[in-house]
């Protein structure tokens, strides 16, 4: 049986709504490769699943068989099954690793154990800010950048480290043929020119929320561990954070203000024993990575100096609590918040607050 025949077969067992990966594992648990289980006939196969073996016989995949190898074959793709030699091996050692990836981009990149970064969709600008600039020192210390595409701090991660010509990996949670968020579709175009984007859903898989913690224990699986940057106490990051912890992956997350709702799920990580983090050498020297003496570090920086940055703090503050803490009149205030917005120092945020940058 050739390559082509090898991965048709796994494609029919992977694509039959109701034979789901557990029910897929038992049978390749019983008869080895994809093949063997549609060479065993019905009546074999009814023994180990029940019934369900007449979806496996009865259900037609011919189509979407055809239309997914005809998308393997497209410049930049490529289909991976548990069979292939190239198949990420920091997976294999997940309880439930995807039984077939679909990967746009730089597959030979899901070989490499890198650091995953993710957090909140409404990230603070500060969030953002901080999480580009460990995913741009991280990436310049050799680690691949994992995270799922999502808004706010997903996004932030990614872009961080393909500013410095890193290595990325986005794992998201539809078919590979698909670019969601919309807002980033850009970026996921650039991702897949220079990085990889991976899903084990097929081909034409919409939005479903049931997908994304689906998708969370690939984030996981791929890295060595997870870094949550901003994260609700509900927050979906929350789930790879626990997934790696029972994976054996490292769990890393920054402290925030305890007044702001998307820190409290990083206060809660740090609580139940994640390693706090500061700076990206926190991460590295965890991993056991060489450190160098140049590297970029996103909390080192001069101390600055403006009156109206110490007086804002690291907190959001209201134009009125500024007024206050500096004794410089609202109109001669505004002007300076605009000049300090204006150099990226600070951004205004809803409800006539500030916040600094950096």
């Amino acid at each position: 049986m050739n390559n082509q025949e090898g991965l048709a077969a796994w494609l029919r067992l992977t694509l039959i709504p109701g034979i789901g990966g557990e029910t897929q594992r038992k049978l390749l648990a019983a008869f080895g490769l994809p093949e063997a289980i549609f060479a065993a006939g019905r009546s074999v196969v009814n023994a180990v699943i029940g019934k369900k073996a007449d979806l496996l016989f009865d259900f037609d995949t011919l189509e979407a068989v055809d239309r997914s190898m005809a998308w393997a074959d497209e410049s930049g793709h490529s289909i991976l099954t548990l069979a292939d030699s190239g198949y990420p091996q920091s997976l294999l050692e997940i309880a439930d690793p995807p039984n077939v990836l679909y990967a746009r981009g730089n597959a030979d990149l899901l070989q490499d154990r890198g650091l995953a970064i993710v957090g909140s969709r409404n990230a603070t600008p500060q969030g953002i800010q901080t999480a580009e600039q460990f995913a741009r020192a991280l990436a310049a210390n050799g680690l691949s950048i994992i995270s799922g595409l999502a808004l706010g701090i997903d996004a932030a991660a990614h872009r961080g480290a393909l500013s410095v010509d890193g290595k990325t990996v986005a794992v998201i949670g539809t078919g590979a043929d698909r670019l969601y968020p919309a807002r980033n579709r850009d970026l996921a175009l650039e991702i897949a020119e220079h990085g990889v984007i991976v899903s084990e859903f097929p081909l034409g898989t919409p939005v479903l929320a049931a997908n994304f913690p689906r998708r969370n224990r690939i984030i996981s699986g791929l890295s060595r561990g997870v870094l949550v940057v901003e994260a609700a106490t509900e927050s979906g990051s929350l789930i790879t954070a626990r997934l790696a912890g029972e994976q054996g992956r490292e769990v890393f997350a920054i402290p925030g203000s305890i007044h702001s709702p998307v820190a409290r799920g990083c206060h809660r990580l740090i609580k139940q024993g994640a390693k706090l983090v500061e700076t990206a050498n926190d991460v590295l020297e965890e991993l056991g990575q060489i450190v160098p003496a140049t590297m970029l570090d996103p909390a080192s920086g001069e101390t600055d100096q403006s009156p109206i940055l110490a007086a804002l703090g690291h907190d959001p503050c209201t134009l009125d609590e500024l007024v206050e803490r500096t004794s410089l009149g609202a109109d001669q205030l505004l002007g300076e918040l605009l000049t300090l917005e204006l150099s990226g120092r600070l951004t205004g945020l809803p409800g006539n607050r500030y916040q600094r940058l950096g």
